[in-house]
């Protein structure tokens, strides 16, 4: 096809070919229906896919970002509250080892400092305490022995519930530390608590996991206080500026807004501890691998579309163009066939017309007979009166020969008629003129009602003529002799003229009425119908502007009822380029 009529489809170039009242179909109009329907039959499924792959993708992304969270989290959880309940397990252990006399020995005491510190790591003193809250016994870097514990609240806890592991704080010591304190009770009554403290610089590099993606991890406790220190959310002690999370016994993940980004948190909750582990990332880092494939997704969609509305719009060009060019030689056929339905008509009414001619002439010939017998025996005794009546009696009936002969040149004519003002009584009369000879000879009554008054109006005389003659024509065909036939015309408002044919004859079945204006479509199936005289008739009407409309019922005739507007004159510009 060429690169033109893709741009430029052929239909587009010729507007008055693309006419309602000239093609079948409004070209414009189904050529942008078919590149939209069949573009929406395709790009409605792939757009479909494409969203369904787009979350699915998305959705599977985003479990898997939690996934590794949670892992990390879990991991991470396990290997911080390993390391308080190694130490703590060491503490109880060594109460089981040891009498509380031999605990209270600073040298024994110290001792075991040391083999904690060799063994364990991560301890920085001990400290045994009495049922009173007195530290009786202290081996370390400070002096807290004798320092009195009965008023804090770790004190009572470890009384009440065996053992204690504290949050981070500054105490005593005036630097971030946790205690961990186990209760040995005595046998005579009484009790004892032996007290350690761990080195938060272990316990920081626990929850400090090196993270990819520009991640965060930390502890917190109940309060939101950071107890390790953090990257983007403060230091040690600092509030932390993220909400608490839910208590739960796993590993959870949550999502917060920022404000700036949009942030993924897993946490989980240190069994047997104050301590709260968070994992803190970017969204929009974890996912960028993702939006990366998003922008491919999207570009290949685009990509997809263009190429698609190109193919659609190149293929329905390609069709709608050979369908505007069938319909072209479509027009062709049926012009022509309306000439050959015209001149069969004027066929039909060949008979009439001889006979109407045959009257004149006989008397034509009588006259110029007569003429002739006086000119030739008495030509001394001529009486002029009597030649002069002769002649006009000859001219006479040459001139109703040449009405004749001119009304049926009329119809014959394959012209262009022009648009004139018309009276609607004399061209109903003009074409029965021919009809009014069958009509007698078949005892086929016939009437004409034209409303009093009814203006002229502006037409195509020739158009006109031949929608009556074949509605008149197919009247005739359907009554019977003696049978009647009935033309009619008034105005049912100042803009529109109506013309009635109705006829008392065999009547038209209901499933054919349905389809007598198609094409070589006959209800005289055997009696020689081509099935065009009405497809022409109602081709005629719509050139006109006008609409044909039929009511009848079998056995009592059919009406055929015709509304044109006041000025119907033919479409502007039309000549006979296709004849």
């Amino acid at each position: 096809m060429p690169l033109r009529d893709f741009i430029a489809p052929r239909f587009w170039l010729h507007p008055r070919d693309s006419a309602p009242e000239r093609s079948l179909f409004n070209y414009r109009r189904a050529w942008a229906l078919a590149i939209v329907l069949t573009a929406l039959t395709a790009l409605v499924p792939l757009t479909a896919m494409t969203l369904i792959d787009y979350q699915v993708t998305r959705s599977a992304v985003e479990a898997e970002v939690r996934l590794r969270t949670s892992r990390i989290v879990s991991n991470a959880r396990r290997a911080v509250s390993f390391y308080l309940e190694e130490r703590a397990s060491v503490l109880s252990f060594v109460l089981q080892d040891r009498s509380p006399e031999s605990l209270r020995d600073p040298v024994v005491l110290g001792e075991l400092l040391d083999n904690l510190k060799r063994s364990h790591g991560g301890f920085v003193d001990l400290g045994v305490i009495d049922s009173g809250g007195v530290q009786r016994a202290y081996v370390g870097p400070y002096s807290l022995l004798g320092r009195d514990y009965s008023d804090q609240g770790w004190f009572d806890h470890v009384v009440s519930e065996g053992s204690y592991v504290s949050d981070v704080f500054l105490g005593f010591r005036n630097v971030p530390h946790l205690v961990i304190a186990v209760r040995q009770d005595l046998p005579g009554g009484g009790f004892f608590v032996l007290r350690a403290t761990l080195d938060t610089d272990r316990f920081n590099n626990l929850a400090g996991l090196d993270l990819l993606a520009g991640g965060d991890s930390f502890i917190i406790n109940a309060e939101g206080v950071l107890q390790t220190p953090s990257r983007h959310h403060g230091a040690v002690l600092d509030v932390v500026n993220l909400p608490v999370p839910p208590y739960s016994e796993y590993t959870e993940i949550m999502a917060f807004d920022e404000g700036e980004r949009e942030l993924t948190i897993g946490y989980a909750y240190v069994p047997n501890s104050p301590f709260i582990l968070l994992v803190v990332k970017s969204r929009d880092e974890l996912m960028a691998s993702w939006y990366d494939n998003r922008f491919q997704m999207v570009w290949l969609l685009a990509a997809s579309v263009v190429v698609i509305l190109l193919v659609v719009t190149a293929v329905a060009t390609f069709l709608v163009n050979l369908v505007f060019q069938a319909d072209r030689n479509r027009f062709v056929a049926l012009h022509h066939a309306e000439h050959a339905n015209k001149m069969a008509s004027i066929g039909r009414l060949a008979a009439g017309v001889a006979h109407e001619i045959n009257n004149p002439l006989a008397v034509i010939g009588e006259k110029s007979g007569l003429l002739k017998d006086l000119l030739t025996y008495r030509s001394d005794d001529l009486d002029p009166a009597r030649l002069r009546g002769l002649a006009e009696e000859i001219a006479s009936s040459v001139e109703r020969c040449g009405n004749i002969t001119k009304h049926l040149l009329g119809f014959a004519r394959h012209i262009n008629v022009r648009v004139e003002r018309i009276n609607v009584e004399r061209v109903i009369e003009e074409v029965l003129s021919f009809l009014r000879k069958e009509a007698e000879y078949r005892s086929v009554g016939i009437a004409v009602n034209v409303a009093p008054g009814l203006p002229e109006f502006e037409c195509d005389r020739g158009k006109l003529q031949q929608i009556l003659l074949n509605l008149v024509n197919n009247a005739f065909q359907a009554v019977a002799d003696h049978g009647h036939v009935e033309i009619a015309a008034d105005s049912p408002d100042s803009g529109h003229l109506r013309i009635l044919v109705r006829d008392d004859g065999c009547g038209i079945r209901p499933e054919d009425q349905k389809r007598i204006f198609e094409p070589f479509y006959s209800t005289k199936c055997g009696s020689g119908g081509t099935g065009l005289g009405l497809s022409i008739t109602y081709g005629l009407v719509r050139k006109l502007g006008g609409v044909i409309e039929v009511e009848s019922r079998v056995g009592q005739g059919t009406t055929f009822t015709i509304t044109l507007p006041a000025e119907c004159g033919r479409e502007e510009g039309e000549s006979c380029e296709y004849c």
